[in-house]
């Protein structure tokens, strides 16, 4: 199909720039604002896939229906017989073994998906999501311990990320040694088209595949360590389950720590790194949450999700002939629903641009849409939030960015690299 060329039946017209594009993410935010806007006018707009580097492996696709109306991801998300997962969650189509390795039970449709939600769910217990929210408020406090008499941070690297990364891998059993190497890991995953984490542009599939490899061979190490054990980490639930029904696989174990460690960090990271830029930005916000932290926490948690988006967007891929608000769509069309664009639909949120830490309601899709994939993991990175700006709020009041964010050049993940940050320290 000719670049320029979109699918046969349907417009051909593009706005441009495109979303699917990195570089449409690290410009101005009005701009990017703006542009959403413009596409959620048009409905779902149909856009090419960024070129692929002749070195890489990979094919470039026809290109993918973008949904940036928040009707119609609801619609994309409560019909997953219309709208698999199985053909991936990027738009660039990857061999089947890729997909399973990296992408873990989010890149399945049921029956597998509800086979392997139903086992990883044993981690998300009341009783092992009470044990986690305890140890979020140490690790929290000891983070803020770290780094109190120092005045100035970097608080991606030195504050943010931290706090998902350790409580993902107290999770899994993972020792504390391995926390940088796990970082890093993570970073090339879900970084690859950033130069900062993949210098050499031209080998990114063989970066990821790397990183991917050296942390499923941890998981592998961590897991025999576990056998037989009595530990009360997720890893020694699963790999002793007395049925065998309930048991992963070494390889389901693995690609479901990458997802833990790629979605369950990196995402926290990016809304609590995304929550100071808005704090800051928004003083008279930051004042009212200051004044009644508790009774405010719920809604302002809310708030910071749905205007970082962590997730830019994920791809179904349509199963027959469908249409999607007033735009038909045919089977095999990749479909974007790009939710930081949703989050900020007109007809959903009064004065969507405005950061109000009191927003109610808030049906922001930032976990997600409602449906089978929601973010398992939704109640507990709102904990992590929470506490780690208590934490803030009450031992480093005046904690403030001193920069704009230094943004991830990513299309999927709507992250933050770097954020300098600044503070009377304190003892």
């Amino acid at each position: 199909m000719p670049e320029s060329e979109a699918p046969t039946g349907r417009a051909a017209e593009t706005i441009e720039p495109n979303p699917i594009h990195n570089t449409f993410w690290v410009r101005p935010a009005a701009e990017i604002d703006q542009d959403l806007a413009t596409m959620r006018a048009a409905g779902p707009t149909f856009f090419s896939e960024p070129e692929i580097p002749p070195e890489i492996p990979l094919t470039r696709g026809p290109g993918a229906w973008v949904l940036t109306r928040h009707a119609d991801i609801l619609q994309v998300s409560k019909n997953p017989q219309l709208f698999s997962s199985a053909r991936g969650i990027t738009v660039t189509d990857q061999p089947p073994e890729f997909l399973e390795f990296f992408g873990s039970m989010i890149s399945m449709d049921d029956p597998r998906h509800a086979r392997l939600r139903r086992i990883v769910s044993a981690g998300f217990t009341p009783r092992m999501l009470k044990r986690l929210e305890d140890s979020v408020q140490l690790v929290a406090a000891s983070i803020v311990d770290d780094i109190a008499e120092r005045g100035e941070v970097d608080f991606v690297t030195d504050v943010a990320a931290l706090l998902p990364l350790k409580i993902v891998c107290d999770l899994m059993g993972i020792p504390d040694s391995e926390l940088q190497f796990v970082f890093e890991r993570s970073n090339v995953i879900l970084g690859a088209g950033d130069p900062e984490y993949v210098p050499e542009l031209g080998d990114i599939v063989t970066a990821i595949l790397t990183a991917g490899s050296e942390l499923a061979e941890l998981m592998k190490q961590v897991a025999a360590s576990k056998a037989g054990g009595n530990g009360e980490d997720l890893t020694t639930l699963l790999v002793n389950a007395e049925l065998a029904d309930d048991r992963l696989t070494d390889a389901d174990l693995a690609s479901f720590f990458i997802l833990l460690v790629v979605a369950g960090n990196e995402t926290t990271r990016n809304a609590t790194s995304w929550g100071l830029k808005h704090l800051t930005d928004h003083p008279e916000q930051r004042a009212v949450w200051a004044e009644d932290f508790e009774g405010i926490a719920p809604t302002a948690v809310e708030e910071i999700v749905r205007l970082a988006s962590p997730v830019t967007y994920m791809r179904r891929t349509v199963t027959e002939d469908t249409v999607i608000g007033n735009q038909p769509v045919a089977a095999g069309d990749k479909i974007l629903m790009n939710y930081l664009a949703a989050n900020r639909d007109e007809s959903v949120f009064t004065d969507p641009l405005r950061f109000d830490v009191r927003r109610d309601p808030n049906p922001h899709v930032g976990f997600g849409g409602p449906g089978p994939h929601f973010c398992l993991g939704a109640h507990l990175a709102r904990r992590e939030i929470t506490v780690m700006f208590r934490e803030l709020f009450e031992r480093l009041p005046d904690i403030h960015a001193t920069a704009e964010p230094d943004l991830l050049q990513a299309a999927f993940i709507h992250g933050i690299k770097h954020l300098p940050a600044r503070f009377t320290p304190a003892r």
